[in-house]
């Protein structure tokens, strides 16, 4: 049976960090839909005035973000001492764990295309060792599709597999179609799948989805679209539920209130890195 639109968000204009214009598509209210996908920004732009000003260093406790720049560039920077630059094509995942603080500078380029996804902890993980990795262009595959390619960004897609999620298991394609084409997918049941239009419009189950939506599937075995009078860009987002309580405030992402206080309270006295600041 094929999955089927379950829940449709589509995104926003909105402005975060420091003055940077971006869509807004997931966010607290979609939280216990989208489990466990907190939230989804993204950035699209030709104009560099829109994002130039970045995100300044700022906390995260007990998540996991994820930075999918498949145009223009990010400079990632954190308490742990990490420094380092993607572009076109490449992947920041990024461990807050226990907690950490970061900035992300986004220099001028020909157009700003890409995502950021908020991957929810579990709760065994919310307090791990804070970490940080990039996933390079020679470390993506691009797999050829009938009429399209598949950028296979983490996870595994048939027999290819890419970057392995440490904790929370995550496939994560990037899906390339030509005018008129179909891509379809046997998948697991059991897993929380998620559809985001980057560019394009698709059809899905007889019903349109326009750009910038972020669909929710159904239960099911299967996982089709179809690209309508223009070629389509769609990010498969694949994981599994945790069906945990969630606690969610500015930057922090625990499982209590009291979690919550906890990590603002570490913040203000702080406390709250476990490792050296180093930036």
């Amino acid at each position: 049976m094929n999955c089927q639109p379950l829940h449709l968000v589509t995104g926003y204009q909105t402005r975060d960090g420091a003055g940077v214009k971006l869509v807004r598509v997931l966010s607290r209210n979609t939280v216990k839909a989208f489990d466990p996908f907190l939230m989804l920004d993204s950035f699209d732009s030709e104009n560099p005035s829109d994002y130039i000003a970045g995100f300044p260093f700022h906390p995260h406790r007990g998540i996991e973000t994820i930075s999918y720049i498949y145009r223009g560039q990010m400079l990632h920077q954190d308490s742990l001492g990490n420094k380092d630059l993607i572009h076109d094509g490449e992947v920041q995942w990024m461990t807050a764990g226990s907690g950490i603080m970061h900035a992300e500078k986004l220099p001028a380029s020909e157009r700003m295309l890409g995502v950021q996804l908020w991957l929810n902890l579990a709760k065994k993980d919310k307090m791990v060792q804070p970490a940080y990795h990039a996933i390079k262009a020679g470390d993506i595959e691009e797999i050829p599709l009938i009429g399209g390619k598949l950028r296979l960004l983490a996870g595994k897609y048939l027999d290819y597999v890419g970057y392995q999620s440490n904790y929370q298991p995550l496939d994560y394609y990037d899906v390339h179609l030509q005018a008129n084409q179909t891509f379809g997918l046997d998948v697991d049941a059991k897993r929380s799948i998620m559809l985001f239009t980057l560019v394009g419009e698709i059809m899905l189950n007889d019903q349109v989805i326009k750009e910038k939506t972020a669909v929710k599937l159904s239960a099911g075995d299967r996982v089709e679209f179809s690209s309508l009078d223009r070629p389509v860009q769609v990010l498969y987002i694949s994981s599994c539920a945790l069906n945990e309580s969630v606690a969610w405030g500015g930057p922090i992402v625990m499982n209590t209130k009291e979690e919550l206080y906890q990590a603002f309270d570490e913040l203000e006295k702080e406390t709250f890195l476990r490792d050296k600041i180093a930036y």
